[in-house]
């Protein structure tokens, strides 16, 4: 595919081999108009904004990857493929399962479950386990500790499913330790595992699903400062 794609009109040139994703756009653009130096939009095409600018002198892209496995699947298959990216790391929120998580606290993806049937293309003569490059996992608990911001390192499940027709998924995902759910993060480690790159997914708790907490729209796009700090320092 030619450079720019159907859904990134930036130039290689533009993006920084590292870039960070959250789902929300709109998230991105408060990253980069808070967070880094020098940012210029240098994708808008359907409302995706991308950002280059520099943090602590090093030049870093913060992109929207949308909602859903099938959106961040495309956006970073693209960035890995075509822009030469080595690095995602996705910042991103989630619904808490683990009794020991609460509004706002972190969770780092140390692997995801899935129920989408994305894996499939693969073709492979088993069920395989996406997981995070170990360097970068490595990074982001060092990242916390220097800046006393504790983290939950674990499995997070990536759902095809917000609204839920009656089903007891939550309560089986929770019996077998999963932390929290979300829905994305398998599309980011397989392709980063098939793409021979690196990945990492991390999130603010911004609801739990056993006791009905929830963070308004507002805090979701702007309240995440603790995950972002960590992310970026690493």
């Amino acid at each position: 595919m030619s450079i720019p794609t159907p859904h990134n009109t930036a130039k290689k040139e533009d993006i920084a081999k590292r870039v960070y994703m959250p789902g929300d756009p709109l998230r991105a653009k408060y990253i980069a108009e808070n967070y880094l130096e020098g940012a210029r939009c240098v994708n808008e095409v359907r409302n995706m904004f991308a950002f280059t600018g520099t943090y602590k002198g090093e030049k870093v892209t913060v992109m929207g990857s949308g909602m859903g496995i099938p959106s961040f699947a495309i956006y970073s298959y693209e960035l890995f493929s075509f822009y030469d990216v080595e690095e995602i790391i996705r910042i991103g929120s989630a619904g808490g399962y683990s009794d020991e998580l609460g509004l706002g606290d972190i969770v780092v993806a140390q692997a995801a479950c899935t129920d989408s049937n994305f894996m499939s293309q693969y073709a492979l003569p088993g069920t395989y386990a996406p997981i995070a490059d170990y360097g970068l996992l490595e990074k982001a608990v060092a990242a916390s500790r220097r800046a006393d911001i504790p983290v939950h390192v674990g499995n997070v499940v990536s759902t095809d499913i917000f609204y839920n027709a009656g089903s007891d998924a939550n309560d089986r995902w929770k019996s077998m330790g999963v932390l929290a759910v979300e829905m994305e993060t398998v599309a980011l480690y397989c392709n980063a595992a098939y793409l021979k790159k690196k990945a990492l997914a991390l999130f603010t708790i911004s609801d739990h699903i056993y006791t009905g907490e929830a963070m308004p729209a507002e805090e979701r796009q702007i309240g995440f400062n603790n995950m972002i700090k960590v992310a970026l320092d690493m």
